[in-house]
């Protein structure tokens, strides 16, 4: 349901703004999305694993949240996250 660390670090390589970015809303988001799309396979198999469907609401609404902001600050820089990542059709 985790993120390997590589995984993590190749996130941070694709979505950051410069070369020591690891906190931009960009980062925070695209990590978000893939711990999301990993627990959506989860619920899967386990339809009844409430515990971790918590966890994945806070995971939505964190997610939410950080787009709201980016959204707020840079209406480009949300375009192009969404696009990337698919979020929205």
């Amino acid at each position: 349901m985790s993120i390997t660390a590589d995984k993590k670090q190749e996130l941070i390589k694709e979505h950051s703004r410069a070369s020591d970015d690891t906190g931009s809303p960009e980062v925070q988001v695209a990590i978000l999305t893939t711990r999301i799309n990993n627990l959506t396979e989860h619920f899967k198999t386990h339809a009844k694993d409430n515990h971790s469907r918590r966890g994945l609401l806070m995971l939505v609404n964190k997610r939410r949240s950080l787009l709201d902001y980016l959204k707020r600050k840079d209406v480009q820089r949300y375009a192009d996250l969404i696009g990337k990542l698919g979020l929205r059709k």
